[in-house]
This record gives structure tokens, sequence and C-alpha cells, in this order.
């Protein structure tokens, strides 16, 4: 009987070590994790980014130029790109340029992309024009590397073409380049 109880308080203790050792590794991952978010969060918080992350900003931004102006001129394209990162600074919308352009909205059970090239299938589709891509990468460059910015559209957020005839927006109209209407909030 004896050698039952001390087997059983053996098992009680070796379970019990276990679990504690196991609750200190999930413990010190997790504190490890959370320090290494936060120092992300830091570096980007000061501006620091990586260079992997700021080619995937930049693929983004040129992947939206691309799908909403190819055609478009050049201030059209500065325009999109200019939106795009205005959206990011605002606080309104994602906060990096591959999250805004991605970003989808779930308005009444219908899925609401906040470019059309989102939900029409482009997404998924390789660009087709060489010469477009190649200028919406320029475009890109200048605006998100050299800082490049169209006055006019210094508060711009939102922008649609211009065979749309209302889109039920109340908001202040600033620019027109190409086929595109930019509007700024009222302020």
């Amino acid at each position: 009987m004896k050698s039952n109880s001390i087997s059983n308080l053996g098992n009680i203790v070796f379970k019990l070590l276990s679990f504690c050792c196991v609750a200190m590794v999930v413990t010190t991952v997790t504190v490890h994790k959370l320090d290494e978010l936060r120092s992300q969060n830091e570096v980007q918080r000061q501006g620091f980014i990586s260079v992997a992350e700021r080619t995937r900003q930049l693929e983004c931004l040129t992947r939206n130029i691309y799908w909403e102006s190819a055609s478009e001129p050049f201030e059209g394209k500065v325009a999109v790109a200019q939106v795009t990162i205005n959206r990011v600074s605002s606080g309104k919308f994602a906060p990096d340029i591959c999250g805004v352009v991605y970003q989808k909205n779930v308005v009444y059970d219908r899925v609401i992309c906040q470019f059309s090239w989102m939900c029409d299938g482009s997404s998924k589709l390789r660009p087709i024009y060489p010469a477009q891509w190649h200028e919406s990468e320029e475009v890109a460059k200048k605006v998100l590397l050299e800082g490049f910015r169209l006055p006019s559209v210094k508060n711009a957020l939102y922008f649609h073409a211009d065979y749309i005839q209302d889109p039920g927006w109340r908001k202040r109209e600033v620019a027109k380049f190409g086929r595109h209407i930019f509007y700024a909030d009222n302020i």
C-alpha cells in the first residue's frame, strides 16, 4: 500500500514538474515573440524598414498603380500612388501600403474592395503590358522612395473613373488627371 502511495505521489510530482516546464517554455517563447513584435513596431515607428519589407511595399504600390492607372498619364499614376500613401498616413485605413492595397470591407454581407482590381479578378493576373508595368514601377519608386508629390492631391484619399456619374460620396473634388477624379474629405 505504501509503495502505491509513493508511486502515486511520484507520478503527481513528475506531472507537476512537467507542467511547470511546459508552462515555463510557453511563457519564454511568448515573451520572446512579444518582444520581437514590439521591436519591429518600434523600428517601423522610427521610420526604419527592412529592405525586404520596402521591396514588398514597392511591389504592392506598383501593382496598384498598374491595375488602376496603367494607361493614364504620368500625373494620374502619381495621384493613384499618392492616394495609396495618403491612406496609410491618414490612420483611417490599413497601416501600410500592402494593407491599404489589399484591404477589403464587408458591408451588408458584400465584400467591398478599396481598389476595383482587387475584386474584379485582375489581382490574380500577371501584368500584360511590360512597358506600362515598368512605368508603374518607376512612378512607385519616385513617389515612395523619392517623396515626389503632386500638391493638388496632398489630401486626396479617394478617386473614381470619370464615367461614374455620381458615386454618392460627400467629398471635396481636388483634381482630375486622365480618366480619374480625386477627392479629399470635407474639412
